[in-house]
């Protein structure tokens, strides 16, 4: 029995001592992209080109690297896989900013860099508008703030900063900036501009808003039986013709 026991714990201290050996060989392997062992951020302009280099270091054997856009894998061609790895984005735009690319390990996938796309661009709002609305409507005025820095808005009536009033509504979120106008007036009328500055420029649009004269408005039943009423009155005309050509053809001939 004391034997059994004895094999038993000298079987559990070879596994102990196996693991811990491979753990330290998987752990023994160090990453690095561009020459950073540590995740970091890159800043860099649309329309640039950037390479990745993912290098495995402190390893005696083959290492299989993987590469991820998000959680998404990356397709590698096979001599583009073992102990260094190249990956190329271009050209970058807007939309990949904040997008991280991560080389991992292939065999401990908790081994890994990642690099977070620093997309530095300024803001543009878009063109002018011209906008007839009629008195008593409401009536939204829309600015594209996206910018990255996240740029400083302003909204501005007749080239002076905007007063808001209670009938006044601004909005914004990291990408849209608007102020919305509610039931308007005749003193609304004039231009509204729109100003996003950030430290990678600036931009402005503006809105040049006609408030128009209240349309009259007809009661729906009124015109309803102004319609019946012409609709019968044709028709009693229609009728009437009718039986006159009808007398007229049935009369004799003298």
């Amino acid at each position: 029995m004391m034997a059994q026991r004895s094999r038993l714990a000298a079987s559990c201290r070879v596994h102990v001592l196996v693991l811990c050996f491979l753990a330290r060989v998987a752990t023994g392997v160090e990453l690095s992209v561009n020459n950073h062992n540590d995740d970091f951020t890159l800043p860099i302009s649309p329309g640039s080109l950037v390479s990745l280099s993912c290098l495995a270091q402190n390893s005696s054997q083959a290492e299989e690297l993987l590469w991820y856009r998000g959680d998404g894998r990356v397709d590698l061609k096979d001599g583009n896989k073992v102990n260094i790895s190249n990956i190329c984005i271009s050209p970058v735009s807007e939309s990949d900013n904040g997008v991280a690319f991560t080389c991992r390990l292939g065999r401990d996938q908790s081994v890994q860099v990642s690099v977070v796309l620093d997309v530095r661009f300024p803001p543009s709002v878009g063109e002018d508008e011209s906008i007839q609305i009629e008195e008593g409507k409401d009536v939204t005025l829309v600015c594209n703030a996206k910018s990255n820095p996240q740029g400083q808005t302003a909204w501005y009536k007749n080239n002076a900063i905007l007063t808001l009033q209670d009938h006044y509504q601004v909005y914004q979120t990291s990408e849209v900036f608007q102020l919305s106008i509610k039931k308007v007036q005749k003193s609304d009328n004039g231009t509204y501009t729109c100003e996003v500055k950030s430290s990678c420029g600036d931009s402005s649009k503006d809105f040049h808003l006609i408030v128009e004269d209240k349309k009259p408005v007809f009661p729906k039943e009124a015109v309803i039986a102004a319609v019946v009423v012409v609709t019968i009155t044709v028709l009693f005309g229609i009728l009437a013709q009718k039986e006159k050509i009808f007398k007229v053809w049935n009369d004799p001939v003298p």
